[in-house]
């Protein structure tokens, strides 16, 4: 997972009408590696789907780059208003997985896979075969004659993923494609997602404005505010930065001090860490009464992660050593001043690595 297979740099895309302009990015460096998950959050109007559009040249960047399995499709478009044939076939090696699912309702949900296929010219035969295995891989063989009026959205999504896998691609781009399902449905959809990426290798970038997309499947994540990557990293990096807003998000954890004197530790967990009994020690060790403020502790790609808020009595500097303590153990320790009683003074906001 140490090759770069999604590259943008310096990434903008600025709309402009008679009066006014509007710039969606604005220096978009992103870097997606060989067979990771890899999401892309924020707010309505933070430039993801921009961004996601500008990956497969659906949308013209403005200026900067663009490059997908090392290949530069910013080149490749030119200064023409017609894609030439490099970028058509470039394209060819990225799917597209859609919010709306975008199928014709005049045609079967074979139909609908083999559309590509069409497209790109395959013999009948060889595109029906091709769209049959597709069917079976997400779990549709059954469906491969019926309308898609006669789906679930769940189906229906299912049928865009196999039609967005119809030629092969290396990389699959997901724009929204869970925030029209019920949470059960969003589900199977990303376990189907992750099953391909590990099945198939393949390359998925995602966006989305839902954190739990990201906890279920995402290797690693960004942050976009107002056209620009705030934070990005994987998420292990992600809970070992002191102030990120994404693991915040991913692992939230609240409470405050239960009274004046006392000290307000959030600990992050990761690695072997997080199974071992380092608060009861902690406890029993330096005879500490230890007050579990909040916690969000989550199984993550096989491993348990997390983060928790815990409340020592008396001042920093009464807990130097117990903090001590708790860096040898592996945790990441921070500081949290705006959940104490009494603010710390005199020393740094966050201790730790």
């Amino acid at each position: 997972m140490d090759t770069p297979v999604i590259t943008t740099t310096a990434l903008r895309k600025v709309y402009r009408s008679r009066d006014r302009e509007i710039t969606a990015l604005d220096g978009v460096d992103l870097t997606v590696r060989e067979g990771e998950v890899y999401g892309v959050v924020g707010r309505s109007g933070a430039g993801k789907s921009t961004l996601i559009r500008c990956v497969n040249l659906l949308e013209r960047p403005t200026s900067g780059t663009v490059e997908v399995a090392g290949r530069d499709l910013t080149a490749l478009a030119g200064r023409s208003d017609r894609a030439p044939a490099a970028l058509r076939a470039a394209r060819a090696g990225i799917g597209m997985v859609f919010q709306h699912f975008n199928l014709l309702s005049s045609r079967t949900v074979q139909d609908n896979v083999e559309l590509p296929l069409e497209i790109l010219g395959v013999t009948r035969r060889e595109r029906a075969a091709r769209a049959r295995d597709l069917l079976d891989l997400v779990g549709l063989a059954d469906k491969a004659r019926a309308y898609p009026a006669q789906l679930s959205g769940g189906q229906k999504q299912r049928v865009g993923i196999a039609r967005a896998l119809a030629g092969r691609p290396r990389v699959l781009l997901s724009d929204e494609a869970t925030s029209a399902l019920d949470p059960e449905t969003t589900r199977s959809v990303l376990e189907l997602l992750r099953d391909l990426n590990r099945q198939l290798g393949l390359t998925v970038l995602l966006i989305t404005h839902e954190m739990d997309v990201v906890k279920a499947v995402c290797d690693s994540a960004a942050l976009m505010k107002g056209g620009r990557v705030v934070e990005s990293g994987t998420v292990a990096e992600l809970l070992a930065t002191p102030g990120s807003e994404l693991a915040d998000a991913l692992f939230p954890v609240g409470g405050t001090a239960s009274g004046p004197d006392r000290t307000v530790v959030d600990l992050t967990f990761h690695g072997d860490s997080a199974t071992r009994p380092v608060i009861s020690r902690l406890a029993r060790t330096y005879n500490v009464d230890v007050s579990i403020l909040g916690a969000a502790m989550e199984t993550y790609d096989g491993r348990q992660i997390g983060r928790m808020r815990i409340e020592l009595p008396g001042r920093f500097e009464d807990n130097v050593v117990p903090i001590g303590y708790l860096r040898e153990q592996g945790l990441q320790v921070d500081i949290a001043p705006e959940a104490t009683a009494e603010p710390v003074t005199g020393e740094p906001a966050a201790v730790g690595k």
